[in-house]
């Protein structure tokens, strides 16, 4: 059963987010209900789900016997958040891999915060994703209130693609790293459930870049080896 872990746990996340989208995109909107608020937060937590995903196929790790469903799934999950490119997101990301913190790193540009934000998105950002969420906007108006398309599909992305940046390649890759540090990367201090909630596990990221074959549940454990290791 554990080598369809991968392909059980990308299923759940997409499940949940087509659901929960489903279910507020065609409810009534009070903004003095509370669970209003908390909705918006679960819909961006299961939009950087999605994101997650697709990342671990791109390592190969969502299904290793089957590289092609492999794909297909994180072809998928990219394709819901915003249409992104899988394509493309598999080039850079393995570049990010191999040049981590140089000139050729598609992701780390160091400096200003939003600056460096604006940098990372134009690196993936295409006018094809553009058009078709331009498209799916105008489509969905037919069915569905504005006002909820844009509070519980498109702010979500947004607010996901900031969570990813902030948690997954700013707060790792920020500033100047110590010439051993043959990842050019840090982790967030341990603390599992803050490390699920704030980005998957993605903030221990040196244990990613050490162990990129790791899926994102598994991120927990390495950290807490690493942990074990330097209080030696």
């Amino acid at each position: 059963m554990k080598k369809y872990t991968g392909i059980f746990s990308a299923g759940i996340i997409i499940l949940l987010w087509m659901f929960h989208l489903a279910f507020w995109i065609q409810m009534p909107l009070d903004w003095k209900n509370p669970f209003t608020y908390l909705a918006i937060l679960i819909q961006t937590h299961l939009y950087t789900g999605l994101f997650i995903s697709s990342h671990d196929a791109i390592h190969g790790v969502v299904s290793k016997e089957h590289p092609l469903l492999n794909h297909a799934i994180g072809r998928f999950c990219a394709t819901l958040f915003a249409f992104n490119n899988y394509t493309i997101l598999r080039k850079k990301h393995h570049h990010h891999h191999a040049y981590v913190n140089t000139s050729d790193d598609p992701d780390v540009h160091q400096g200003n915060f939003f600056i460096w934000w604006f940098k990372f998105m134009f690196q993936y950002v295409h006018w094809t994703q553009i058009l078709a969420m331009a498209i799916a906007y105008n489509v969905l108006k037919i069915w569905f209130p504005m006002e909820n398309i844009i509070l519980f599909w498109e702010l979500p992305a947004i607010l996901a693609t900031l969570q990813l940046f902030y948690f997954g390649t700013y707060l790792p890759h920020r500033g100047e790293h110590e010439t051993d540090n043959k990842h050019q990367s840090r982790s967030q201090e341990k603390n599992h459930i803050w490390a699920f909630l704030s980005c998957y596990n993605f903030g221990y990221h040196y244990e990613h870049h050490d162990k990129p074959y790791l899926p994102w549940w598994k991120l927990a454990e390495a950290k807490e080896q690493n942990s074990q290791i330097s209080s030696r």
